[in-house]
């Protein structure tokens, strides 16, 4: 698979203390798109293409990996080693606001400055999953869509049960749930045991019908033939001919974020 980058403009930002490049294209809209683990791949930028197509601005950070540089597993293992000791993200901590957040709501807040809609989206994915939920403490930021949120990772049950933010600051977003307009998407393979269902039923404990959640049937035998290893939901996983319920799955967060980003009602 590969994917021009080059169309794509490419500037650092700053914010939060921290300064990484962006990858910007589009029209409408915003949302910001926070790559998976191992980085901007072309899996994660032909979803950016898709929802540039589907009519919004899209972002993308690239706060680690090469942009544009395929997946294997040397260089995967390579990044995940590097992550799991880094003090922007505290993969294993528990309670804990992220550093890295507080960038992503710096791009999220320029970003709904100079796009039109209701304030911005943000997708997380794997290892960001959680931290597109974590951003919405900004004002800016208006529908927040996590899919298979790995941080903090799974070790312990506390780790399973954990947000993936401080309890401050998932006070502030479920108060936005219920004054803002705030709603988040979350969506997981019933056999991941990355992604611990224990870390969705927290977050739906907190912030009610304000979370929905989409879970793809992984188990032996699944109807789309996902193997039990199956993670990715928005990129590696999606088929189109037939479409399985992953590509079902993406049609729904771009509706998701039509819903929130552009209505005016």
């Amino acid at each position: 698979m590969t994917v021009d980058l080059g169309s794509w403009r490419r500037t650092p930002f700053t914010g939060g203390g921290l300064t990484y490049d962006c990858f910007e294209k589009g029209e409408g809209p915003g949302v910001v798109l926070i790559p998976e683990i191992p980085g901007l791949s072309p899996e994660v930028a032909e979803f950016g293409e898709h929802l540039v197509a589907a009519g919004f601005t899209v972002v993308i950070p690239s706060p680690f990996g090469t942009p544009g540089r395929a997946a294997t597993t040397g260089y995967t293992l390579g990044i995940v080693a590097r992550l799991c000791v880094s003090k922007e993200f505290r993969s294993f901590a528990v309670n804990a606001e992220r550093p890295i957040t507080k960038y992503l709501r710096a791009v999220a807040k320029d970003l709904a400055a100079r796009t039109p809609g209701r304030g911005v989206g943000v997708i997380g994915m794997c290892f960001t999953g959680g931290f597109a939920l974590a951003a919405a403490v900004e004002d800016a930021v208006n529908a927040a869509v996590l899919s298979q949120p790995a941080v903090p990772f799974p070790v312990t049950a506390r780790m399973r049960r954990d947000p993936g933010m401080s309890q401050e600051e998932l006070e502030v977003v479920k108060e936005r749930t219920r004054t803002d307009g705030l709603c988040a998407l979350g969506l997981r393979f019933s056999g991941d045991r990355a992604v611990p269902r224990e870390r969705f039923d927290t977050l739906r404990a907190h912030l009610g019908d304000a979370f929905e959640v989409i879970e793809l049937d992984s188990s032996p035998g699944n109807r789309d033939g996902y193997g039990k290893g199956a993670h990715a939901v928005l990129t590696a996983e999606i088929r189109d001919n037939p479409p399985n319920s992953a590509f079902n799955a993406r049609a729904r967060v771009v509706e998701f974020l039509e819903e929130h980003l552009t209505a005016t009602g």
